[in-house]
C-alpha cells in the first residue's frame, strides 16, 4: 500500500510538472505585439505625454501598427492603420466588442444603463434597436427637420446681430448653445435656457463636467489597487455632476408623467417615446435606461458637432480660396444669404468634402473607446492576451502617409477622386466608428454639421478677430474625451 501510494504521488507530481511545463513553453509560442520595453511598475505610462494620439503615432512609426505597451498594470494593444482596423471593428468584430469602463463612467452604475457602456447583450440590442428605430431612423429624422432648421436661423440671427455691431463671436460657444438647444427640442420639446445669453445653464454645465473628468487620464484606471483612494477625486466630481444631472432628468421625466396623466396632448419627442415605450416593456427599458440614454445622446449630439464646425470653420479661415470656392457653390445651388436646407445637401459636394476633410484631420475623438478583450484573441499572428485594452488611433489613421497624399494638408478637393465613405465601410475614414458599435447618431451628425456649416458660410463672410493674418491662426489641439481647439476660434461676421 505504501509502495502504491508513492507511485501514484510521484506520478501525480510528474504530471503537474509537465503541465506547468507545458504552459510555460505555450506561452514562448505566443507571439505578442512588439512594443517598448516597460519600466517597473509604471510600465510605459512616461511615454505618453500630453497628447498621447500624437506620442503614440511616434512609436508606431518604430513599432509598427499594432504594438503593445503597459500602462500601470494594464497591457494597452495600440491600433494605427486602416487595415488593423478593419480586422478589429469589421472581422472579427465580436471579441473586441466590449468597452473598456473607467472608473469615472461607474459613478451612479451609468454603466450598467447606457447603451454606450453595455457590453453586447440582449439589454443592449435592445437599446440599440431602439435609437436605430425610434431616433436616428430616416424617417424620424425627417419629423424633426423643422426643428433643426429653426435653431439654424437662430444662430445665422444672432450672428446678424452680432454682424451690425461689429462684434466678434466665439464660433464654439455658439453653435454648442445651438446644438445645446436643438437636443433639448428633440428630447424635451422645450428650450432649457436662452440659448445665446450668457446666463449659467445647469445641464449644460453638468454634461461637461462629466466630459472633462471622463476624458481625463485616471490612475485608477490602469492602477486598481488606487481605485479605492481616489487620488484625483475624478471619481469624486464624477459622482457629484451625475447625482444632479440624474435629479434633473427625473424631474422632467415625471413632470412629463403628470402631463401624461392631466389628459394633455401627446408630445412628438423622444422622451414620449421612450416613456411610451417604458409602459409597454419595464423590463426591457426602465426609468434608469431612460435617464441614461439622454444623458448619451446629449453629450453625443453637442460636443462632437460643436468641435467638428469650429475645427471647419479655422481650417477655411486659414484657406481664403476654399471659402471663396464653397460660397460660389452654395450661391448657385441654394441663393446668396438663404441658410442651406437638408435638402440642398446632395447638391452641394464641396460643401461635403469639407466636413470629409475636417472629420479627417480632426476627429472629435483622437481614439475610439478603448475595448477589452475578455479572452485570448489571434489577430494578424499575434496573441491579444485576456483583460488586454485595444486602442484604435482615429488621429493617426486620417494622416497614414501610406493612404493619404500630403496628409497633414487641409485640402476637400482630394475627395473628388477619391471616394471614401465615412459610414464604416471604408476604415481609412472612421471619425465615427464602424462595426457594431458605430455611433448611432451618424445619420444625425451628417444632417446637422452641413446645414449649419453652409448656412454660416452662405450668410455671411468672416475674418478673424484683431486682424489676425489666417497663417498666424493657432490651430492647437487639447487632449480629452473630444479634441477641440486648445485657443477658441473668436470671428467677425459681416454680410456677404
Amino acid at each position: 500500500m505504501d509502495n502504491y501510494t508513492l507511485v501514484l504521488g510521484s506520478t501525480l507530481a510528474l504530471s503537474f510538472f509537465y503541465i506547468i511545463i507545458a504552459k510555460i513553453c505555450n506561452r514562448g509560442n505566443k507571439k505578442f505585439p512588439p512594443g517598448p520595453s516597460p519600466w517597473p511598475i509604471i510600465g510605459n505610462f512616461h511615454l505618453l505625454g500630453t497628447k498621447p494620439h500624437r506620442s503614440l503615432v511616434n512609436l508606431a512609426q518604430i513599432y509598427g501598427p499594432i504594438m503593445s505597451l503597459k500602462i500601470g498594470q494594464k497591457t494597452l494593444v495600440v491600433i494605427s492603420s486602416s487595415t488593423m482596423a478593419k480586422q478589429v471593428l469589421q472581422k472579427q468584430d465580436l471579441p473586441f466588442s466590449t468597452r473598456f469602463i473607467t472608473n469615472a463612467l461607474q459613478a451612479h452604475n451609468h454603466c450598467k444603463f447606457s447603451v454606450a457602456c453595455l457590453p453586447v447583450c440582449p439589454q443592449w440590442r435592445t437599446l440599440r434597436k431602439i435609437l436605430n428605430t425610434n431616433i436616428f431612423s430616416s424617417n424620424r429624422l425627417d419629423v424633426n427637420e423643422h426643428l433643426r432648421s429653426q435653431k439654424v436661423k437662430e444662430l445665422i440671427a444672432y450672428c446678424a446681430r452680432c454682424s451690425q455691431q461689429g462684434k466678434a463671436l466665439d464660433i464654439c460657444q455658439v453653435v454648442f448653445k445651438t446644438n445645446f438647444n436643438l437636443m433639448c427640442n428633440t428630447l424635451f420639446s422645450k428650450d432649457l435656457a436662452d440659448p445665446f445669453s450668457d446666463s449659467k445653464v445647469e445641464l449644460k454645465d453638468m454634461i461637461w463636467g462629466i466630459m472633462e473628468e471622463a476624458g481625463k487620464i485616471n490612475l485608477a484606471d490602469y492602477f486598481p489597487i488606487l481605485e479605492k483612494f481616489d487620488l484625483q477625486k475624478i471619481r469624486y466630481r464624477t459622482n457629484i455632476h451625475f447625482g444632479k444631472l440624474f435629479k434633473l432628468l427625473g424631474d422632467l421625466i415625471n413632470e412629463r408623467l403628470e402631463e401624461k396623466q392631466s389628459s394633455h396632448g401627446a408630445k412628438n419627442d423622444v422622451l414620449e417615446v421612450l416613456l411610451n415605450l417604458s409602459a409597454e416593456n419595464p423590463k426591457e427599458i426602465d426609468h434608469n435606461h431612460i435617464k441614461s440614454l439622454l444623458l448619451d445622446l446629449f453629450s453625443g449630439g453637442t460636443d462632437s458637432p460643436t468641435t467638428t464646425l469650429e475645427w471647419a470653420m479655422a481650417e477655411i479661415l486659414r484657406q481664403p480660396e476654399i471659402m471663396k470656392k464653397v460660397q460660389v457653390e452654395l450661391a448657385e445651388v441654394v441663393g446668396k444669404g438663404k441658410p442651406v436646407e437638408e435638402s440642398n445637401i446632395p447638391k452641394l459636394p464641396y460643401l461635403q468634402f469639407i466636413v470629409k476633410e475636417t472629420l479627417r484631420l480632426h476627429p472629435p475623438t483622437p481614439f475610439l473607446i478603448p475595448r477589452k478583450v475578455e479572452q485570448d484573441v489571434e489577430l494578424c499572428n499575434y496573441i491579444i492576451s485576456k483583460g488586454s485594452l485595444v486602442l484604435v488611433n482615429v488621429w493617426a489613421i486620417g494622416r497614414d502617409p501610406t493612404f493619404w497624399k500630403d496628409p497633414l494638408v487641409f485640402k476637400p478637393e482630394r475627395f473628388q477622386s477619391l471616394e471614401v465613405d465615412m459610414r464604416g465601410q471604408d476604415f481609412e475614414l472612421i471619425p465615427f466608428g464602424a462595426g457594431r458599435r458605430i455611433c448611432p447618431g451618424l445619420p444625425l451628425a451628417l444632417r446637422l454639421v452641413p446645414i449649419m456649416l453652409g448656412s454660416l458660410l452662405n450668410s455671411f463672410n468672416w475674418k478673424l478677430e484683431a486682424n489676425i493674418e489666417p497663417k498666424d491662426l493657432d490651430m492647437e489641439e487639447t487632449f480629452s474625451f473630444i479634441s477641440s481647439k486648445a485657443h477658441p476660434l473668436r470671428v467677425i461676421p459681416s454680410p456677404l
